[in-house]
């Protein structure tokens, strides 16, 4: 009989313990690790590299989805959530599946045979987690943080530090006033989710907080460029400049 590996990543003791009661009843299941959150949770993706994770979305320090930003390899997952029925449709995605607090014995059955059955089919989940964070229901519409991965240092980059961003390929580059630090994100994404009262997309390669500019220049006859407290110096598209203006009062 095949045997997948399974961690489980929850803050609360008593859902850590029932996971593993209902999981006892399933011998094609191996439980490895049990993570009480996203730090330690990580690490032991990371050695271990399970089949399945039961994770919970809802925790402290980093969030179910922030972790899953960090992950370099996608394993089949099972969230487990508080949301309203509304707010999990985000989930109804191939490949995942979610348990609504509180669950019992039959839910949780139906959600590990749906996970044995993709597993024995080899389905790929990168597409399809990748699609649900950017759609992720836990998301503000406004973000006030940044988790980044640098090695095996996690970050938290509070939204108050960052001077601006720049696209770079399949990556975005966060620059604050002392570092620089890479996201595997989309720049259409910070777009809608940073608080455009202190935040613009002033070209198609980067977003600039806005209190950083310190003067808008003519670079070439049709282009202009921005000047920020930096001294860094910021390509304006022709198609962004009027709502610039407007943002700026001039």
């Amino acid at each position: 009989m095949t045997k997948y590996s399974v961690i489980i990543i929850d803050d609360e003791e008593p859902a850590r313990l029932l996971i593993k009661n209902y999981l006892s009843k399933h011998a094609e299941f191996e439980l490895v690790a049990e993570c009480e959150n996203g730090f330690e949770g990580l690490k032991a993706i990371q050695e271990l590299k399970p089949d399945l994770l039961f994770l919970d979305v809802q925790m402290p320090k980093i969030s179910g989805f922030e972790l899953l930003e960090l992950l370099d390899e996608y394993p089949a997952i099972i969230f487990s959530t508080a949301y309203d029925e509304y707010a999990i449709k985000a989930f109804d995605l191939n490949a995942v599946d979610y348990l609504l607090k509180p669950y019992g014995q039959d839910r949780f059955d139906k959600s590990i045979y749906k996970a044995a059955q993709l597993l024995a089919d080899k389905v790929k989940f990168e597409e399809p987690i990748k699609a649900l964070i950017e759609t992720r229901p836990e998301q503000q519409p406004v973000i006030d943080r940044i988790v980044v991965k640098t090695g095996s240092k996690i970050t938290v980059v509070p939204t108050a530090k960052i001077q601006y961003l720049e696209a770079d390929d399949d990556y975005v580059e966060v620059h604050t006033l002392d570092e620089r630090y890479l996201k595997q994100q989309t720049m259409k994404y910070f777009e809608a989710h940073l608080d455009d009262s202190e935040f613009i997309r002033v070209h198609r390669s980067y977003i600039v907080r806005i209190s950083e500019i310190i003067q808008l220049e003519q670079y070439e006859k049709d282009s202009k460029i921005l000047i920020l407290k930096s001294g860094k110096k910021i390509k304006v598209s022709k198609t962004r400049l009027k709502n610039l203006k407007e943002k700026l009062g001039i």
